[in-house]
């Protein structure tokens, strides 16, 4: 009873329409995979995270509060009431044990203290967004600082690159149709959309935006933020720094006999390096009232660190494993590689990929080294979110310049191939694929996913970009609404390849 217990409260760390369903056929499916694991483990050895599980879910609950009332302005009741049962980072059960949230609007600061005197402190450091600030008092170690947005007016500027949209976007398509899409994402109320907005052909052509939000407002992505990180990774692919194919070069993986100099940055990206931690989407995953690594990668002090000290459990490209370790190794090379050349890590995504696209709202959060977490804190407005799915549906060129290497694009939206042979066929380079049909769009639609129901879905077949954002709370109705309303889109818009 206390994993199913459990398992809900997972549901919103990893896509809720791929979550097994319980079968004969599941279960059996599941028994192959863990035994195709196990004959392949190298080691079962592992090392709990350090820290009280307390002290870790009290800085998880300062840090959300925070972000939500500095970063997106919700007013602190609306945001802890729509925090939501299914936050596993600030699971309820903890959140009991706390008293209620200070908002310290002087300090920019949002502190939290536990029954027990335990106080937890995080910090909003400006365009860093929210810091969990370190238990020992030692602050942050690095100096957060502003980050130019180089781009025109918004407000004056033609949709992508600005906010004006042309008339006529929708032409050929029936108003009611796409109204009722609309309406559908947003019912019922406590689905709690926040915003939800529809391209095609790289036009808007639906959009609404819920309490509190409006078309620039950042909201979480949570786990979206893995395919940010994807992204900037192709980036540096296509300015010559790393190739797919490569083994990763972390510089701690480097001693003679490491086997781990063998995981090729494609392995990373496609979620079956093979390292070894504890995630509650393990489909052997059981609740010990412990701390998975999986959420420490929020919660600890240096998330780059922590995540090249990680031993193998499997040889690289075997097994397929939804653990945030693979996304936080991906944000440490990109900061080896511009730091390398000289660099300004904490800017490099606005400059090198967000003013290229007309991306104004980013907030990537940190740790307190400065590593961008962005494995799953990071906000933008839908608007953006849009635009960064049509990059990807427009293979990776932006108003003539390619921004990403020619073909990637197919590559994070393929298959990966650990995943395939695990009889999972829904993930690709940190990007989820519809492989299994679980959602009512065609099979090769491919999607960023975060925590509490947040969705950027790309369907080549027509088109079409789909962002939905909502409040954690509203998770389970809004991930239905979701469904619903794709399947009144796929009616609404014809297929165009």
């Amino acid at each position: 009873m206390q994993r199913k217990i459990f398992a809900a409260l997972a549901l919103g760390f990893v896509a809720a329409s791929h979550l097994a369903a319980q079968t004969p056929a599941a279960d059996t499916q599941r028994d192959k995979m863990l035994a195709r694991a196990k004959a392949a483990e190298i080691s079962d050895r592992w090392t709990a995270p350090p820290g009280d599980p307390l002290t870790h879910f009290t800085v998880a609950y300062a840090k959300l509060m925070c972000s939500a009332v500095f970063v997106s302005g919700f007013d602190p009741d609306f945001a802890r009431a729509t925090m939501g049962d299914g936050n596993a980072l600030a699971a309820v059960a903890h959140r009991a044990k706390s008293g209620v949230p200070v908002v310290d609007r002087k300090r920019r600061e949002v502190r939290v203290t536990t029954k027990s005197g335990l106080t937890r402190t995080a910090r909003y450091v400006g365009d860093q967004g929210c810091v969990s600030m370190p238990q020992d008092g030692s602050g942050l170690a690095f100096k957060p600082k502003p980050v130019p947005r180089n781009l025109p007016d918004a407000a004056t500027t033609a949709w992508p690159m600005g906010d004006v949209i042309a008339k006529g976007s929708a032409d050929g398509l029936d108003p009611a149709k796409l109204k009722a899409v609309v309406d559908a994402a947003f019912a019922p109320d406590d689905a709690l959309t926040q915003a939800f907005v529809v391209t095609w052909k790289g036009q808007i052509i639906a959009e609404r935006y819920g309490p509190g939000a409006t078309a620039t407002t950042p909201l979480e992505g949570w786990s979206m933020g893995k395919s940010i990180t994807a992204s900037l990774m192709g980036v540096l692919m296509q300015q010559g720094a790393y190739t797919l194919d490569q083994p990763a070069p972390i510089p701690e993986w480097q001693s003679a006999g490491d086997k781990r100099k063998d995981i090729r940055i494609r392995d990373i990206l496609n979620m079956s390096s093979g390292l070894r931690i504890r995630a509650e989407q393990d489909p052997d995953y059981a609740y010990d009232g412990g701390y998975p690594d999986h959420w420490y990668y929020y919660t600890g002090n240096n998330a780059f660190a922590y995540a090249a000290s990680r031993p193998q459990q499997w040889a690289p490209g075997v097994v397929g494993r939804y653990r945030n370790t693979d996304p936080v190794l991906i944000s440490y090379l990109v900061r080896l590689a511009v730091e390398k050349r000289g660099g300004d890590y904490l800017t490099f995504p606005q400059s090198a990929l967000f003013d290229r696209i007309g991306i104004r709202s980013a907030v990537l959060e940190t740790d307190a080294q400065g590593n961008f977490l962005t494995q799953g804190y990071d906000l933008m407005a839908g608007r953006d979110w849009a635009r960064l799915g049509n990059l990807y549906l427009q293979d990776g060129v932006w108003n003539g310049e390619r921004i990403l290497p020619e073909g990637y694009a197919k590559f994070v939206s393929t298959l990966a191939p650990a995943w395939v042979a695990d009889g999972r066929p829904v993930y690709g380079g940190l990007f989820w694929v519809n492989g299994d049909g679980a959602m009512p769009i065609p099979k090769d639609a491919y999607y960023m996913a975060g925590a509490g129901g947040q969705y950027t879905i790309n369907i080549p077949s027509h088109d079409l970009v789909v962002v939905r954002l909502g409040r954690f709370a509203g998770q389970r109705p809004g991930t239905a609404s979701l469904n619903r309303s794709l399947a009144l889109l796929m009616k609404a818009v014809p297929a165009s390849r």
